[in-house]
Parts: C-alpha cells; structure tokens; sequence
C-alpha cells in the first residue's frame, strides 16, 4: 500500500480484445438471400407490369384498341338454291349393292377384321370400317347394305372397300347395281312452332299424338319425304332418294313452319 501510494494513481487495467466476430448461421444466409431474391423478382414483376399498363393506356389514347380474335365466318348460303337461308345437313345414307356371287357368311366371319355374326339374330355379316365411317350388312345372296355415310361419295367408297374385302377372301366379287336407297338430313329453323296449328291446317298430310311421339309427322307427296317436325325449331327429313329432294323438300315445308312460328308472349 505504501508503495502504491508513493507511486501515483494505479494505471488503468487493458480492457479484453472484443470477442471474434461469428459468421452468421447457414439458415439466417439463406433466408438473407431468398429476401433478396424475392425483391429483385418482385421488383422486376412490377416494371414489366408498369410498362404494359403504360402501353396499354397509350394504345387506347391513340385509338388502337386490340381487337379480340373473331371466329371463321360460315360459308355463305346460295340464296338461289336456298331461299330460306337454311341448309338441311346430311346425316345418314343407306345404300346398296350387289356382289353378284353367293357368300359363305362363316368363313368371313372367321376371317375378316371387326366382323360380327349372330345367325340366330341376324342372317347377315356385319362389317365396320373407320374411313369412311360406316356399317355393312352382308347377305348369303351377295347383297350388301351400306349405312352410316354422310355424303353419296363415302358411301359408294365403302362399298367398294366392302366389296374389296370379300373379294381378299377368295370371292368372285363382281360390283354392280350399286343405288341409294335412302337420305336422312336435318337442319333448325331457330324458332318454336306451334305444331298443334300445322296439324289442323294441314290434316292430310299431318299426324301429331303428342302422348304417343313429340313431334309432328308431315308426309310429303312432292316429293315423296316424311318430315318430323318437332316444336323446338328441330325438322328431321327423311326417305329421301337423293340430297335435291331433301333440299327441295325443306323449301316447301319452310313457309308452312314460318306461317306458324310460335310468338313470344
């Protein structure tokens, strides 16, 4: 104590170095730099937002609205041929031909691709083929029935593919008296009718039972056409032997379905 007090005051005590500085833990770096990748992101969604916000208000203040696509324009009709402005459309033909030869039905039945034969059910072979689509029916006689074509040209084409695959078979196939035999065609007037009206007006010609069927039956006799003509606009026309007749067909029933066009109340 005496010499510390003969000394002076005490120096000062050298304070601790500061402890190392710890680098940050994995995690907290990570987060550090997923934050700031979501700001540049974020940042750079928010440019490209400003500037097509930006065009978008210039092109509107020039006048330069887009417009939206627009959908292909239907073909127009031949009001010469269609005064109606309606095309019935063809849904179904029905066609025949003879092969001119008799035909072992089992062996093409065990032969041929996608054949049916049930000769308990149905003394014909069924054939399918998928281009064109359609059905065949195949007799012992050599007869043939084609149905299921939309247009004259896919039904003669089937029945020569038809005809073709018999033929593969060892069948002296000869194609002859080929013939439509009938057209199924229907179109939509877009309009209620009032069926009870055509079915007094024109009872000669005209069947409606609503308890039994829907629609209205109007047998034509020029040409010879069965109609089905149902409240909703639907008109379906068939027995028809060529695709003049549906059309025919449709601009003389045409005026009748406007003449009773059911008004909105």
């Amino acid at each position: 104590d005496k010499e510390g007090r003969q000394g002076g005051s005490c120096a000062p005590l050298p304070l601790p170095p500061p402890p190392p500085s710890t680098p940050a833990p994995f995690y907290a770096r990570a987060d550090s730099r997923r934050s700031r990748r979501f700001r540049v992101s974020f940042s750079r969604a928010a440019r490209v937002r400003a500037r097509a916000a930006a065009a978008t208000m210039a092109a509107s203040g020039s006048g330069a609205a887009t417009k939206a696509p627009t959908a292909a324009a239907a073909p127009a009709v031949d009001l010469t041929k269609h005064p109606s402005g309606i095309v019935p459309k063809l849904q179904n033909l029905v066609a025949t031909v003879n092969m001119d030869c008799k035909l072992d039905l089992h062996k093409i039945a065990l032969t041929a691709r996608n054949a049916e034969y049930n000769p308990k059910r149905f003394s014909a072979v069924i054939l399918r083929i998928h281009e064109p689509k359609t059905t065949a029916l195949i007799f012992h006689s050599g007869k043939m029935v084609v149905t299921g074509a939309k247009s004259e040209a896919d039904a003669r084409t089937s029945a020569k593919k038809y005809a073709r695959i018999v033929q593969k078979l060892g069948f002296k196939v000869n194609f002859k008296d080929f013939k439509i035999q009938n057209i199924v065609g229907s179109c939509d007037v877009k309009f209620p009718i009032r069926l009870e009206g055509i079915s007094l007006s024109h009872s000669h010609f005209s069947n409606y039972e609503p308890e039994l069927f829907p629609g209205l039956i109007y047998r034509m006799r020029s040409p010879k056409i069965v109609l089905l003509i149902f409240v909703s606009g639907k008109v379906v026309l068939t027995g028809a032997k060529s695709r003049k007749e549906i059309y025919t067909a449709f601009e003389a029933i045409y005026p009748v379905l406007n003449e009773f066009r059911k008004m909105p109340a």
